[in-house]
């Protein structure tokens, strides 16, 4: 299939998947926060049923941890369909391999991580659940690289090339994905461990004086494309922020205007969860910032190579001896 809509279906269908990870992710993040992870004893059964025969709607309001627990598997069963209908269309209508094999590795990572909570359930091991979450951000950042490379934008970058040098502004953005990688890792540390809290406020300091400077950066020497994706990292960073100063207050309290924190309130649920769902937005930006700074600086080279091997009139005529 050749027609000019197909790359714009892949597009879309990327896109989907990512909201519908964003779903898994939810469920997964409530479960966690709400220490449901063991709601069932079984897996891949659900108190002996079958994942689409249990009575879920049953336990809507009657038994959060079992409702949460089982809306989790089953989000991350409609993912793994998806991840199926992403290859498959990946196949039909895209024609570069290596997209084509992001698109594999994206179905193989989504049935690794559905194994890893599995195994998480049967073993009983919060270790093992941690590795779930981190394993979770990883494949999601996958699958934001797909919604890049099948994007107009990137198939356009031409348009964005630039003679000035982005060394700067591709280093940042390694150390950025880097640094959040690291960032999230140490926050699941402190999410399941209970450990790491101060290197975690430590690292998060650190990881938003790097994403400010990448803005500062990319504003002085990027294109509109790169400038842009830098300053929503930004804007993302500092939602997280303000998500983790929020998340403190509500598991610390706040003596000086008289918040005290309740544990396991609805408050800290819903805060906890936001802010861990929201640390896998800012993992997947930051890797989407540095696809794109790289995408930029490739074809930028690609026009300075191709102006290079262009002779200039002048050189022309001197070469001919000058004759026209």
């Amino acid at each position: 299939m050749t027609n000019d809509k197909s790359p714009h279906l892949l597009n879309r269908i990327s896109k989907v998947e990512v909201l519908l990870a964003l779903v898994t992710l939810t469920f997964g993040a409530l479960t966690t926060s709400k220490n449901a992870g063991m709601a069932f004893a079984d897996w891949p059964t659900s108190d002996g049923y079958l994942m689409v025969t249990y009575p879920w709607l049953r336990d809507f309001s009657v038994n959060w941890d079992k409702f949460l627990e089982h809306g989790h598997r089953l989000a991350g069963m409609v993912i793994g369909m998806w991840s199926i209908l992403l290859v498959v269309m990946a196949f039909r209508l895209e024609s570069r391999v290596w997209v084509k094999r992001l698109a594999v590795g994206i179905l193989l990572g989504v049935i690794c991580q559905g194994l890893l909570g599995g195994f998480r359930v049967q073993l009983n091991d919060r270790g093992l659940a941690m590795l779930h979450g981190i394993f979770a951000a990883i494949v999601f950042s996958l699958m934001g690289t797909m919604v890049a490379v099948t994007s107009p934008q990137w198939r356009n970058a031409g348009e964005w090339r630039t003679i000035r040098s982005l060394t700067t502004v591709k280093r940042l953005s390694v150390a950025i994905v880097i640094l959040v990688l690291m960032q999230y890792i140490l926050g699941s540390l402190v999410r399941h461990q209970g450990t790491s809290l101060h290197e975690h406020l430590g690292l998060g300091l650190l990881v938003m004086l790097v994403i400010a400077a990448n803005a500062v950066a990319a504003a002085r020497l990027g294109p509109g494309w790169l400038r842009r994706s830098a300053f929503t990292l930004l804007g993302i960073t500092v939602l997280q922020v303000a998500f983790g100063l929020l998340t403190w207050v509500v598991k610390f309290g706040l003596p000086a205007v008289g918040y005290v924190a309740i544990a396991d309130s609805t408050q800290q649920l819903l805060v906890r969860t936001v802010h861990m769902v929201w640390g896998t937005v800012t993992l997947l930006a930051a890797v989407v910032n540095m696809l794109k700074v790289y995408r930029v600086a490739a074809v930028s080279a690609v026009a300075v190579r191709a102006d290079a091997d262009v002779p200039s009139p002048a050189s022309t005529l001197i070469a001919s001896g000058g004759r026209p």
